[in-house]
This record gives structure tokens, C-alpha cells and sequence, in this order.
């Protein structure tokens, strides 16, 4: 069922138009390219590495292609239709609003969890660094400085990521650069390694690879931020057609490159990758002096800035969603162009989850893991379908929109959405993640029902 309209307007237009654009095209640019380097990248890889062994590279490179084709779905619609509620006002406008309720509010609930988790790593690197001081007086520290910059103007929030964003691109850029020294042996004090650490390339067959490509895909998970951003930047198609358009050298680069140079100056199998994780465990390989203490500081930066922007990212779902009638009405209140209660809200929810993972860590911390377990690919699922139905519409009605065009239209599409049930598959086999499966598909059906509900309920009125 089609949204429905107000003046000839559909309400995923009309939603943005409160907001403030405080975001400059410079802040737009960064948060897109500072996106792909994620907390899930530098914390993540190791488990990955640990399992895949090598053919890690094969894993990332597999489910970067697919983040790829997932990007530039979502960059069509964007920057046909910019929108601070992304690919849940484009479900609405494509499927119908019980789409857009369930995909809003599944990542919402995602966003608000992964606060709390980042939180929690923060607060872990820094207590290292100062032992007795309590972990949760360093997340609640982390969370009041960044409600207070969300609470803000937006551009407070446009700042923040582009000094964060420019830190973790010159940080994993001079890895880059010091790894490949190294593999080439021109790197003094260090001897060039070979192919020495990559003849064992498969280590746990092809499980271990299975294992690998569900812990890459989720690690890609973030990406979605900058068509969020990009309804408060002062020339939105611009920069969701500008992003869009760098994000294969990007995922390339920064993922597929630096999993490469890992798993070839370190051994797969060595504890230090999942200990320390793989980038502090390579520089400390190659004997740099401090390098290894200066990338701990890199992925706080990283778990930082994924806390701000998730901040950031439920806190405008959530206005959106309420914006098209589907939530509490406090949370669409705006002072100052900036969604507040949402922002509060949100805080509080992802402070609630650091809490329960010191309260009841094995069974309600644990059910609520699970449950966000396989969201993302709900996400690109919803992405994909709503990219087939309003491509023709679009085509059909408004053909000037489409500035970023997915490329082989259908056909590539076709090939995602099989790769996504490939994965969900993939899942169902292994007994971690298939309890993942189930949770997220119980909660996503849950929230399907409740938006038909509430879609039922709007017609009715």
C-alpha cells in the first residue's frame, strides 16, 4: 500500500524539512569516508582472522562486493529522494508504511544497542590504560559528552566526525603504507615476510571461511550513516551521489587492503590478533616503538566516533519515523532544527544496555545481542526490495531524480538479494549465529505486525 499524501507531497519529503542543515558538504565528505573504517573493522577482524585463517581476504572481498551493490541501491533512492529516515522512508514509499515501521524501528533498536556496546569498548581501552577506575563511570562520561553534542546544532556532531574521520583515514593510511614497506622488505629493521604466513590458507576449511564472511558482512555495518547525514547537509543529492560514487575504492582500500597486509606480516594463528587485535598485533610484529599504543588510541577514536554517529543516526530514525506517523509523538519535537527527546531517548537506551550487561549479562544482555544479531541484513533486504519497485516508478514518473543509477538494473539487484539469502542461509548452519537468525527474524516479524497494525489503525481514522 502506498503512502499516503498531503498537498500532493508524500510525507518521506515533507519529514526532512524542519531539520537544520548544518552540515557542510567538507563534513559530508568526511563522515562518508570515515564511515567505512569502523569500530567493527578494528575490533572485529581478529575473531575473523582467527577463524578464516588467510582466506580472510576472500571473505571481505566476497561481502564487500555486496556492500558495494547494497551502497549504491540506497544511493539511487537517496539521492532521488533524500530523506533523514534513509532506507525506512524509502520502504514506505516502496512496499508501504508496515515496511518502513519494521525496518526504522528494527535499526533503531540496533543503533540504540550499539552505543552501549561501543561504550563498553571505549570504557575497556581506557580503564587498561588507568586500572581500578570503573568501566561504567567511563561510558557514562563518553555517553553526557555526546548527548551534549547531539543535543546541540548539527554541525557540533559534523565537527566531531570530521576530526574523528580524518584521524582514523591518516591513521589506517600510514598502516597501510608501513605494511606494504614491510612486505616489500624495504622497511628498516624488519625483514620481508614472503608468502610465509599465507601457504596455510584454509585452515578450518570451509567452515572457518563461513565463519569469516558472516563476521566481514557485519563488520561493513555503519555505512548506512551518511545517507542519514545527508538530509541535513546543505546539498544532500550532491553528497549522497558523491559518496556513493568513491565507496568501492574505499571498501577496497581500507578493508580488503589492510586484511591483506594483516594476515600477511602476522601468522593467522597467532593469540595477539584476537588479543590485541590484528592492526596492534602487526605493528607490534614489525618492533615499531609505540605503534602499537598509538593504534589502541586509533580504535578508541574508531569506537568514539561509531558511538557519536549512532547517536546521531537512531536519534534522526527515529524522528523520521515519528515525522510519517509511526511513534510517540515527543520524539519528533524539535528545538533548534535538533530532534532532543530523540536524542535523550536514545542516550538513555544505550546507557540502559551497558547496564544490562553488568546486571544480567547471561540472559537479558545476551537475548538483546542475538536479537540485533542479523539486523543489518534485514536492512539490506528491505534496501534491495524497495530499490526494484520504485526504480521503475521512478523511471516512470520522475526520471530527472535518478542523479546515482544502480548498475546492470535488474540484474545486479537480483544478484544481491541472492547473496543476502545465501548469507541467512549460511547462518542457519552454524549454531551461533543461527540463534542470531531466529531472534532477529522473531523481532523483525514482531515489528512487521505491530506496523501493519498501526498502518490498519491510520486507514481506519
Amino acid at each position: 500500500m502506498p503512502s499516503s499524501t498531503k498537498n500532493g507531497t508524500p510525507p518521506q519529503q515533507r519529514e526532512g524539512a524542519s531539520l537544520s542543515h548544518g552540515l557542510k558538504q567538507r563534513h559530508l565528505s568526511m563522515i562518508a569516508l570515515g564511515g567505512v573504517i569502523g569500530a567493527g573493522l578494528f575490533v572485529g577482524s581478529g575473531a575473523g582472522i582467527a577463524a578464516a585463517g588467510p582466506s580472510i581476504v576472500i571473505a571481505y572481498t566476497v561481502s564487500g562486493l555486496l556492500v558495494m551493490l547494497v551502497m549504491r541501491m540506497l544511493g539511487e533512492m537517496s539521492a532521488a529522494y533524500p530523506s533523514s529516515g534513509s532506507f525506512s522512508a524509502h520502504a514506505e514509499r516502496a512496499i508501504g508504511p508496515w515496511a518502513g515501521f519494521a525496518a526504522g524501528w528494527s535499526f533503531w533498536i540496533l543503533l540504540c544497542t550499539a552505543v552501549g556496546l561501543e561504550g563498553i569498548g571505549a570504557a575497556h581501552i581506557v580503564s587498561g590504560w588507568l586500572p581500578g577506575t570503573p568501566e561504567w563511570l567511563w561510558v557514562a562520561l563518553f555517553m553526557v559528552v555526546f548527548c551534549g553534542t547531539n543535543l546541540a546544532a548539527v554541525k557540533n556532531f559534523g565537527e566531531f566526525e570530521f576530526w574523528f574521520a580524518a584521524l582514523k583515514v591518516g591513521a589506517i593510511s600510514l598502516f597501510l603504507v608501513l605494511g606494504v614497506l614491510a612486505i616489500a622488505g624495504v622497511l628498516p629493521g624488519t625483514d620481508a615476510p614472503g608468502a610465509s604466513n599465507l601457504t596455510d590458507f584454509l585452515p578450518h576449511g570451509s567452515n572457518g571461511l563461513i565463519i569469516g564472511l558472516l563476521a566481514s558482512v557485519f563488520a561493513y555495518g555503519g555505512l548506512e550513516t551518511v545517507t542519514i547525514a545527508a538530509a541535513e547537509s546543505e546539498d544532500p543529492v550532491k553528497g549522497v551521489a558523491s559518496a556513493v560514487r568513491t565507496a568501492m575504492w574505499r571498501i577496497a582500500l581500507f578493508y580488503i587492503g589492510s586484511m591483506a597486509v594483516v594476515v600477511t606480516l602476522v601468522p593467522w594463528d597467532s593469540e595477539e590478533v584476537v588479543a590485541k587485535g590484528p592492526y596492534v598485533a602487526a605493528l607490534d610484529h614489525l618492533g615499531i616503538p609505540g605503534a602499537g599504543q598509538l593504534m589502541n588510541v586509533v580504535v578508541l577514536v574508531a569506537l568514539l566516533s561509531a558511538m557519536n554517529a549512532n547517536i546521531y543516526g537512531s536519534s534522526r530514525i527515529a524522528y523520521s519515523l515519528v515525522q510519517r506517523g509511526q511513534g510517540p509523538r515527543a520524539l519528533g519535537r524539535l528545538s533548534g532544527g535538533v530532534p532532543r527527546i530523540a536524542v535523550l531517548v536514545s542516550c538513555v537506551l544505550g546507557f540502559v544496555c551497558v547496564l544490562l550487561s553488568y546486571w544480567r549479562p547471561d540472559d537479558v544482555f545476551k537475548w538483546l545481542l542475538n536479537m540485533i544479531g542479523a539486523v543489518i541484513l534485514v536492512v539490506w533486504i528491505f534496501i534491495a526490495v524497495s530499490q526494484l519497485l520504485l526504480r521503475r516508478r521512478i523511471e516512470r514518473e520522475a526520471p530527472e531524480r535518478l542523479v546515482v543509477r544502480m548498475w546492470a538494473f535488474p540484474y545486479l539487484t537480483w544478484v544481491a538479494l541472492a547473496g543476502m539469502v545465501a548469507i541467512f542461509v549460511l547462518m542457519a548452519r552454524q549454531p551461533d549465529t543461527r540463534v542470531q537468525l531466529y531472534s532477529t527474524g522473531a523481532m523483525t516479524l514482531a515489528l512487521a505486525a505491530a506496523g501493519y497494525g498501526w498502518q490498519r489503525a491510520r486507514a481506519v481514522r
